[in-house]
C-alpha cells in the first residue's frame, strides 16, 4: 500500500495477513515521495503490527530518492527493506552496502521483475550467502511490460521464468512470493493464480487490496485432506519397526524420507495458521 495513505496503514494493523508492505516506489507520485518516506519511517518506529512483518519498498538506488530512502529506512529498522528492479548480484551487494547501518533484524528483499534478471537468477540468489538478502518478490507486471507479453490468469509466457525463480530461491534458502493479481473483483481468477503459485512452490502471494486476502489465505492453507494424509505419513514413519527404513508403502503408495519432511512441513503450516 502507498506509504502516503495513513488511513490504509491504520487498517493494515488489523488485517489477517502475514506481512504489510509500505510502498515508496510505484504507488507514490514524485512530488509526494519525500513526505511518504517520512511517514514510512514514523510508522516503522511506531510499530503496532503484531506478528505481521513490516516491509518498506524503497525507490531504486539510481533514482533521485533511492539513496535517501535507503539511509532513512536503515536507521528506522523495519523487518525488511524491499528494493526494486534488481538486475544482477552486484546490485544486491550495492543495496546491502547502502543499508549497512540497519539493525541486525532488518533483512533485504528484492523485486525480481526485469528481463535481465531472468538470466541471472542464480547469481542474484547466491548473494544470500554474503548479504542480508532473505526474500524475493516477483514483479510480474514490470516483467510483462518489458517483455511485451500478455499477463492473464494462466500466465503462459511466464511459466518457465516462475519455475526457474522458485528453483533459484530454494537453492539458496530464500523465501519467494508470487506477483500481484491486478483484477480486484475477479476472485475466481485470483484463486486460480494463487493455486498455480502454490503448485510452483511459492511461499505466498503479494496482494494489492484487502479484499484479496481471504482468497489467498484459503489457497495457501493446506486442506483438511492434505493434513490428514500428512499425519498418516508421519505416523507410519514414527512406528518403531520403521525407524530405520528409508521408504514405506502407505495407503497404496510409496513414500520416502523426503515425503516425511514434506508431511511435517504441511502439519507445521496447518498448526501455525490454526493457532
Amino acid at each position: 500500500m502507498p506509504a502516503s495513505n495513513l488511513r490504509a496503514i491504520e487498517k493494515a494493523r488489523e488485517l489477517p495477513c502475514d506481512a504489510v508492505v509500505l510502498d515508496l516506489e510505484d504507488a507514490v507520485a514524485p512530488e509526494a515521495k519525500v513526505a511518504a518516506r517520512e511517514t514510512a519511517v514514523a510508522v516503522v518506529r511506531e510499530g503496532g503490527f503484531g506478528q505481521r512483518a513490516l516491509i518498506v519498498r524503497a525507490n531504486g538506488i539510481d533514482t533521485p530518492w533511492g539513496r535517501d530512502d535507503l539511509t532513512a529506512l536503515a536507521l528506522a529498522g523495519p523487518d525488511a527493506i524491499l528494493v526494486p528492479k534488481v538486475n544482477d548480484g552486484a546490485e544486491v551487494a550495492a543495496y546491502d552496502a547502502a543499508i549497512a547501518a540497519a539493525p541486525g533484524h532488518t533483512r533485504l528483499w528484492a523485486m525480481i521483475e526485469t528481463a535481465r534478471s531472468m538470466f541471472r537468477l542464480e547469481e542474484i540468489a547466491a548473494q544470500a550467502r554474503t548479504t542480508r538478502l532473505a526474500a524475493w518478490v516477483m514483479g510480474t507486471n514490470d516483467l510483462a511490460k518489458e517483455m511485451r507479453a500478455t499477463l492473464d490468469v494462466a500466465r503462459v509466457p511466464f511459466l518457465g521464468f516462475l519455475a526457474q525463480s522458485v528453483a533459484a530461491a530454494r537453492a539458496h534458502g530464500l523465501t519467494i512470493l508470487d506477483g500481484v493479481y491486478n483484477s480486484i473483483e475477479d476472485e475466481a481468477g485470483l484463486e486460480a493464480q494463487c493455486r498455480q503459485a502454490r503448485a510452483f512452490g511459492f511461499d505466498g502471494k503479494t496482494l494489492i487490496h484487502p479484499k484479496q486476502i481471504a482468497v489467498c489465505n484459503r489457497a495457501f492453507t493446506p486442506s483438511e485432506a492434505e493434513v490428514a494424509a500428512a499425519r498418516v505419513v508421519v505416523a507410519a514413519f514414527g512406528l518403531p519397526e520403521n525407524a530405520d527404513k528409508g521408504a514405506l508403502r502407505v495407503e497404496g503408495r510409496m513414500v520416502e524420507r523426503l515425503h516425511l519432511a514434506e508431511a511435517e512441513a504441511v502439519i507445521a503450516l496447518w498448526e501455525m495458521v490454526s493457532s
